[in-house]
């Protein structure tokens, strides 16, 4: 097996493969926070927003994909949201576990929602859209982003703090 394409410009089946995980995990989120109440929903939904705009604003304008077509289609949204940042900082910042728990929180609060409401009230519709929300956030990120998005990437092979969180190997990446 050779080395993965890296590419420049994301095919459009990819970008849309990963929005629509994107898009399934928010959209079961808030069918579960639903069912807490309006006020829930709209907070939850709100959170999806600020998490979105967070992950343009802070790390989408360093990426090299800035105004092009990343994994995520968040390249040319960011350029037309956001002034370029600097390539070199997306690729020395240091990120951690705990950097990654707001992420973390799309699924984790939805997931406490739907244990609060199977314990009130046991609806075999929540515990179906509970397991399809867990099973989307943990193996359906691993697939999307291991076999079609960070695969791939062009930002990887320059320097990804993500991909230096999440490899196996221990050693660390050379930027230079």
């Amino acid at each position: 097996m050779g080395e993965p394409t890296i590419y420049e410009k994301f095919p459009a089946p990819i970008v849309l493969l990963s929005n629509l995980l994107s898009v399934s995990i928010y959209g079961i989120g808030a069918y579960l926070m639903a069912g807490l109440g309006v006020w829930s929903l709209a907070a939850y939904i709100l959170y999806c927003g600020w998490i979105e705009l967070r992950l343009l604003r802070h790390s989408c304008v360093n990426c090299c994909y800035y105004g092009q077509t990343c994994a995520f289609g968040k390249g040319r949204l960011c350029a037309l949201l956001f002034r370029q940042g600097d390539p070199q900082r997306f690729a020395q910042s240091p990120i951690s576990w705990s950097d990654l728990l707001p992420d973390f929180a799309v699924s984790l609060i939805p997931a406490a929602a739907a244990v609060v409401q199977l314990v009130t009230d046991f609806r075999w519709a929540t515990l179906a859209l509970l397991a399809a929300l867990l099973v989307l956030t943990s193996w359906g990120n691993a697939v999307v982003r291991g076999s079609f998005a960070c695969r791939h990437c062009r930002q990887r092979e320059i320097g990804c703090p993500a991909e230096k969180l999440f490899s196996k190997s221990s050693k660390p990446l050379d930027v230079t």
